[in-house]
């Protein structure tokens, strides 16, 4: 019974993980796409957007993560973290207000980008309660994020161009409705281990960790990169390359197909490899793929190019997260938000970098800097220690 009882909880975790990858992916890869077509506002103005919301984002999932790490439940935080989710979806659905946008929509966005983490760090817990292997359990997690952009991305520009974007963003809603049914059903309340070390110093010398810093310096170039991409890819190829808006969405469901069984093998590799040899693969992989978009202009070969791009965010996704956990014991919850802020920053740098470049220089010099930052990530990722 216990058995059949806590098999039901982590497929329950893997559902959400796939039905919460879902909702996101349908919403990322056209947010560039609709800013500039349905709100039309300029390249500077989609780059600002991003910023804002991702400095909106670090500032609460900080509060989140330090008020889930000391007490309260962290299933109901869970719980309204999706709820906000789901109203985020509704704006977009039914607002064209840059405003309106930017403000209210860039509120809920930061309070539902706080789920994930929280959701990595309540499976954590429960692995660990359970007696679990963590990192292959994590690595499932995060495969289930990737079959989520497997099916999202095209899904997201087939609706869009298509049906039109307030279709798209309903979709999204429902998605999130029944993620978060499943988690009110299905997922227990871990009860939080009792700390005894000082709550105050716990962060703080985290923060001054020579490694912590390194590896948070790393991770944020790499998701400044990817975000980077991410955000103009779908307008590059569309108006300097001459190619289908639909390709956009292939070339990341593409991507996201690589990344499963990139994922599963470091997931697998990591004990035998270390997680500092697996990141040093997975930068290099990045900069073998920015490299290419610079040299590489033809269908066929951004299609194959998404190799490397796969096994780049495969690995970083899902290693890079549990290199923070094993380098800040006992504080699961800001250690997956330390990652997931690091992401949030790299969308900083990453709007303004891609808004600013786009409007005084155009789309191609965008992946001569991002190659030129992958190299950077790849020299700070060597000097973090192997854990």
């Amino acid at each position: 019974m216990l058995k059949r009882r806590v098999n039901s909880v982590y497929i329950t975790f893997l559902l959400v993980s796939l039905l919460c990858g879902i909702a996101g992916a349908l919403q990322a890869p056209t947010l560039s796409l609709f800013l500039t077509n349905e709100v039309n506002v300029r390249p500077m103005w989609v780059g600002l957007f991003y910023t804002v919301n991702a400095i909106a984002g670090i500032a609460i999932s900080f509060l989140l993560a330090n008020r889930s790490d000391n007490k309260g439940d962290r299933r109901k935080l869970l719980l309204v973290c999706i709820l906000m989710a789901i109203g985020n979806s509704l704006v977009f659905a039914f607002s064209r207000d840059y405003l309106v946008l930017i403000t209210v929509g860039v509120l809920l966005a930061a309070i539902a980008n706080a789920a994930m983490p929280q959701m990595f760090a309540l499976a954590r817990e429960h692995a660990d309660r359970s007696s679990s292997e963590v990192v292959m359990f994590s690595s499932m997690m995060r495969a289930m994020l990737s079959l989520a952009w497997v099916l999202g991305p095209p899904l997201s520009f087939m609706l869009a161009l298509k049906y039109g974007f307030t279709l798209m963003y309903l979709c999204a809603a429902g998605v999130y409705v029944a993620s978060m049914v499943m988690i009110w059903v299905f997922l227990p309340s871990v009860p939080r281990a009792e700390q005894t070390v000082d709550k105050v110093v716990v962060p703080v010398s985290a923060w001054r960790n020579r490694d912590v810093r390194l590896l948070f310096l790393a991770s944020l170039l790499m998701w400044t990169c990817n975000i980077m991409y991410v955000i103009d890819m779908p307008l590059y190829i569309t108006r300097d390359l001459g190619l289908p808006e639909g390709l956009a969405g292939l070339l990341m469901g593409t991507a996201a197909g690589i990344e499963i069984p990139a994922m599963l093998l470091a997931g697998y590799l990591v004990k035998r490899w270390g997680k500092r040899r697996l990141m040093l693969f997975a930068v290099a992989s990045g900069v073998l793929f920015y490299a290419g978009l610079v040299l590489f202009e033809s269908k066929t070969a951004l299609m194959l190019l998404q190799l490397f791009n796969a096994i780049f965010i495969g690995i970083i996704a899902g290693i890079g997260m549990l290199y923070f956990q094993d380098l800040m014991p006992g504080r699961a919850g800001s250690a997956t938000t330390l990652f997931t802020n690091s992401i949030s920053t790299g969308v900083i740098c990453a709007g303004l970098l891609q808004g600013a470049i786009v409007e005084n220089f155009g789309h191609e010099p965008v992946y001569w800097v991002i190659t030129f930052l992958s190299l950077v990530a790849f020299g700070l990722m060597w000097k973090v220690k192997d854990v």
